[in-house]
């Protein structure tokens, strides 16, 4: 343990931070301070029993993440924006985050990302609505923007070492409410509304992978990396769930519309995510290179291999 460096793997209980996690202990280059709010949870036991450091801080809470930060050579950062949905919060635990980390001198930072579609998405475009915060900031797609508006831009101010990891659409999402259906006509059918365009995608546990062979790479300093491990037409989405079910799958997309008229919290920025990468792909794909992606994760899991690895979980 002493020859090991200390990584603090913030959000070390969701979706990113818990692969960051198990990808770091898995490897063993690292020791892993993971982060969470309650480190009796049975997601922070479960960390703990594969040789986690686990601690509880608030994003919100400079001196929390200071003490998370103490001795650590860098750090996985990622804001837990689905939680509460604010960009203005969003804004506070990213200077917080910032502040901190720059107190502690980390040596190497990996802030988990996105785009500002605004700059694909003309202002006069009528296609989706804006969304409007309540400092009355117009936005596209909220948790997009604001990491690459306003987050990144304050990444890049702070003098830190860090390393952009550009995130993608989770296929982990396939496997709950976005599975497929079973529609009024017997048919299992999957519903993106992404119409015909191809998506970039990613498996949680390649972000893992990912973050491991940056922070085992200095030369990422500074650089944008893409976390993409395929980019896939729904009805390609569909072939791979017949391939791994054994019953064909249909693809039914719904539009976006459709989608954010759905009686669910945050549909109308789902809706507005889902036509940004159906009607604005150049943007989208073209910010995910999947070379660039696969020189540093080349044993990345395909849809079907991630499918098949969690087939049990579909058919339940």
């Amino acid at each position: 343990m002493s020859n090991q460096q200390l990584i603090t793997v913030i959000g070390a209980t969701g979706t990113q931070g818990g692969a960051v996690a198990r990808a770091l202990l898995a490897d063993g280059t690292f020791a892993v301070r993971a982060v969470t709010r309650d480190a009796t949870s049975t997601r922070a036991q479960a960390l703990t029993d594969l040789g986690a450091e686990v601690v509880e801080a608030e994003l919100t809470d400079e001196d929390s993440l200071r003490k998370a930060f103490d001795g650590a050579h860098g750090a996985f950062l990622v804001t837990p924006f689905w939680e509460h949905r604010s960009p203005e919060r969003e804004l506070t635990e990213v200077r917080t985050l910032i502040a901190a980390a720059r107190g502690a001198q980390l040596q190497r930072v990996v802030w988990s990302t996105l785009e500002d579609t605004r700059q694909a998405i003309a202002a006069d475009d009528q296609r989706m609505p804006v969304i409007r915060d309540g400092r009355g900031e117009e936005y596209r797609v909220p948790h997009f923007d604001v990491k690459g508006g306003e987050a990144d831009a304050l990444f890049a101010a702070s003098g830190l070492p860090v390393t952009y990891l550009l995130m993608s659409f989770y296929w982990d999402q396939l496997l709950g409410d976005l599975a497929p259906q079973r529609d009024e006509d017997g048919t299992l059918a999957l519903h993106l509304p992404v119409g015909g365009a191809p998506v970039a995608g990613i498996a949680s546990d390649d972000i893992g992978r990912i973050v491991l062979r940056v922070l085992q790479d200095p030369s990422t300093i500074g650089a944008t990396v893409p976390a993409v491990s395929d980019v896939l037409t729904g009805e390609q989405m569909a072939a791979a769930f017949s391939s791994v079910l054994g019953e064909q799958v249909a693809y039914r997309p719904l539009t976006p519309a459709q989608f954010r008229a759905f009686p669910v919290p945050g549909a109308e920025e789902l809706g507005n995510m889902f036509q940004y990468y159906a009607d604005f792909p150049e943007s989208y794909n073209g910010r995910r290179d999947l070379a660039a992606a696969h020189a540093v994760n080349p044993g990345h899991l395909d849809l079907t291999g991630f499918l098949t690895t969690h087939r049990a979980r579909l058919t339940r």
